[in-house]
């Protein structure tokens, strides 16, 4: 950028984050049906067809520039590069790269979007909710207050009534 050489591997260049591949769909291969994996799934050619990944798994997804998926995605996290044609959901974060192509709606919790990667489709982000902490350990007549100290609950107004 401004001046710099664009091979200088300087440290603005991210290198992405993809970890392990078990599963490699290479550049001339056409997959016809659905994609259920587990651990790291790397896509050049091309799925007709839906990938899914366990929701609470460590699985990732990446998908390089030629790759191109026809059919929904639904994955913890994903690394797109390439096409999407459906609708992707990635449980816990996606990174769309800058040849990133998804026709259909992302859903999401975690979002990177880099220059130039596009989204015809709606961006919607969905939290996963946080189950609390320490809820069933406390008595029926506790209460939580907002510092989340724990106090009896008081005794109701028309229980108090007649007493001495």
């Amino acid at each position: 950028m401004f001046g710099r050489n664009k091979s200088d591997n300087s440290s603005n260049s991210k290198p992405t984050k993809t970890g392990k591949i078990d599963t490699l769909i290479g550049a001339n291969t056409v997959i016809e049906g659905n994609v259920r994996y587990e651990g790291g799934l790397h896509v050049d050619g091309t799925v007709k067809g839906n990938v899914y990944a366990e929701p609470d798994s460590t699985s990732v997804m990446s998908i390089s520039e030629k790759g191109v998926i026809e059919g929904d995605v639904r994955v913890p996290s994903i690394v797109l590069n390439g096409t999407v044609i459906g609708d992707v959901y990635a449980y816990h974060r996606i990174e769309l790269a800058p040849q990133a192509r998804v026709t259909g709606d992302v859903y999401y919790n975690l979002i990177e979007m880099a220059m130039g990667s596009e989204v015809n489709g709606n961006l919607v982000h969905k939290v996963e909710p946080k189950k609390p902490q320490n809820v069933e350990k406390l008595p029926k007549s506790a209460v939580v207050n907002h510092d989340n100290s724990v106090a009896e609950k008081p005794t109701p107004i028309l229980d108090r009534v007649g007493q001495k």
